[in-house]
Parts: structure tokens; C-alpha cells; sequence
């Protein structure tokens, strides 16, 4: 039976990738993107009840610390009470709708600083706005599973891919890379906190996860909660060497203050178990490769700029 698949953020860099995915792993099923804004709470019943469909995937959100730190109101009206708002609708407009909700491991946070990777049991301890707003609609839809909402939330680590934005370090890294290398920048690369360690994913592979979850969604039961993540820590440092060597690029190394977080933690990284064993899931695309394909978007984006 064909399905109705509605995205949220179905424009933004996840939604992208993940529209790509869905075309090649459900080629029967009519995916829409949303067009309303998540602090419009009519249009967003407005838009449920059009297109009624059978699974959401809830991607929209003030995504990122830097821009949630920026705008704090807008990240709780976006990141949480948009996504209860999109919840209830969904519960009263299409009955018996799955719901899969984007959370985020940054929401797992101090819980971290056990040094240990995280499974979905450990604490959700949020050290940031962004963080927290997704902390707070993850546990408000864990509390509406109870009450009849069909959920299933995931927690991904850190992903990139072609079509990042700047904002995020791997892509700002490629960027700078890029630039340099094209002749449009002094060979200086400004960076945050190299020493730092994280569970770095492409965000096709996080795509692929989704994808399964939307497939398997009547044996994984309501409420479930999936860690999207590979296990393997990488310092952002090594990442920042790898991209100046694939690029063949020398470049002077500055750490910028305004990079650095407040609170930083030494090491991140998350155990999916969960997901290997419910979706069969696991990480296929090499690192090497993620890294190159970021690097060659970069090189075509910076391009533009000289032409």
C-alpha cells in the first residue's frame, strides 16, 4: 500500500538527503514538504488535515547552538511547542499517523562527561538552548506516546554531508579549505576547540536510519527511542588535518574565542545498539568519503565566487 509521508524541514540540508532516500527506498509512497511555519498553529492543522498522512517526519527546527543561543524565544516556540502543536494535530487530523521526531545527542549533555558512549538509557542532561528545547519536545512526545500519539524518537550524533551550511565545524572547516585553496582566503584557518571528541556520521547514512524507521514502523513499539551513531570518536582536529590533506592545502591554524562553547565536553559518543538491532541499521559510508564529498561541494560553492 502506497504511504502519505509528510516532512517537515524537507528544504534544509537533512531533508534534502533525506527526500533522496525516500525517492530510491519507497518509490511508491507521496512525500510531501511542508510549507508552514511551526509557530503557525492553524496552518499547521491546516496542513495535517490536507494531506492526512500515514507517517511525519519532524526534521523543521532552530537547528544548531549558535543560532538558538542567537534567539532563544524562537528556539522554545520552533523546537518545542511547535512540535507539540504539529503532535496534536497529527493525533486529531490523522489518526494512527507515525510520528518520527529528530531529537538530538546534544541533548544527552553533562551525561556525557562519564566518558563512556551513551545508549538511550543515560540522562538527558542539555548544557545549551538548543539542546534543551529538543530535550524538552523529546520528552513531552515520550509523554504523549502514552496518550495515544504514535512516536518513534531519534537521537543523532553529529552529521554532515554536502550541502551544509558553514555554521556546523566540518563544512566550516571544508569551507575554509576550499577558499584557500581556490586563492580567496590568506592561508589562515580560524577553528573552535580541536581537541574535542565526537561521533561523526554522514548525514546519508543518518537519512538511511530514517528511512528504515519509517519501513519498520508497526514492529518498533510507540515512544521508542533509537541513537542514531557510528561509536567511533574522532578528534576535530584530525578531521581539520584530513581536509587539508585531501585538498593538499598548508595552512596556519588560529583559534578563534568565539568558536569555543562555555562548557565544552572532552568526548561524545553514542552506542546503537538499538538501532542495529531494530532497523538492521549500521554506518556504510567511509569517513574518507564523507569527507571528500564535503570538501567537493565546498570546492563547487567557492567556485561561484571567482567566477
Amino acid at each position: 500500500m502506497s504511504r502519505r509521508i509528510l516532512v517537515t524541514g524537507a528544504a534544509g540540508f537533512v531533508g534534502m538527503h533525506l527526500l533522496s532516500v525516500l525517492a530510491q527506498a519507497m518509490p511508491e509512497a507521496t512525500v510531501t514538504g511542508s510549507r508552514f511555519e511551526l509557530t503557525d498553529r492553524i496552518a499547521i492543522r491546516a496542513a495535517v488535515r490536507a494531506v492526512r498522512p500515514d507517517a511525519c517526519v519532524h526534521l523543521a527546527a532552530v537547528s544548531g547552538v549558535p543560532a538558538a543561543q542567537a534567539d532563544p524565544d524562537t528556539a522554545w516556540a520552533v523546537n518545542l511547542h511547535g512540535t507539540l502543536d504539529l503532535a496534536s494535530a497529527l493525533q486529531d487530523e490523522a489518526p494512527g499517523c507515525t510520528l518520527l521526531f529528530a531529537s538530538t545527542a546534544d541533548a544527552y549533555g553533562r551525561s556525557f562527561q562519564r566518558g563512556a558512549p551513551l545508549d538511550e538509557s543515560a540522562a538527558l542532561a542539555p548544557m545549551n538552548t538548543y539542546a534543551a528545547s529538543k530535550a524538552a519536545a523529546d520528552l513531552a512526545l515520550g509523554a504523549m506516546a502514552g496518550q495515544g500519539l504514535r512516536v518513534i524518537r531519534v537521537r543523532p550524533f553529529n552529521h554532515t554531508g554536502p550541502g551544509q551550511s558553514g555554521a556546523f565545524v566540518v563544512a566550516a572547516f571544508a569551507r575554509q579549505v576550499a577558499r584557500i585553496a581556490a586563492g580567496l582566503q590568506a592561508p589562515v584557518l580560524q577553528v573552535g576547540a580541536l581537541d574535542s571528541q565526537r561521533d561523526f556520521l554522514d548525514v546519508r547514512d543518518v537519512c538511511a536510519a530514517y528511512a528504515l524507521c519509517l519501513a519498520r514502523d508497526e514492529a518498533i513499539p510507540s515512544g521508542t527511542i533509537l541513537n542514531i551513531a557510528s561509536g567511533t570518536p574522532r578528534r576535530v582536529g584530525d578531521v581539520l588535518e584530513s581536509l587539508l590533506a585531501l585538498a593538499g592545502v598548508t595552512a596556519r591554524i588560529e583559534v578563534d574565542t568565539a568558536r569555543l562553547r562555555p562548557s565544552e565536553i572532552p568526548i561524545a559518543t553514542g552506542n546503537a545498539d538499538a538501532a542495529r538491532g531494530l532497523l538492521d541499521w549500521a554506518p556504510r559510508i567511509a569517513w574518507e568519503t564523507t569527507l571528500a564529498d564535503v570538501l567537493e561541494d565546498w570546492r563547487g560553492r567557492v567556485s561561484v565566487e571567482t567566477s
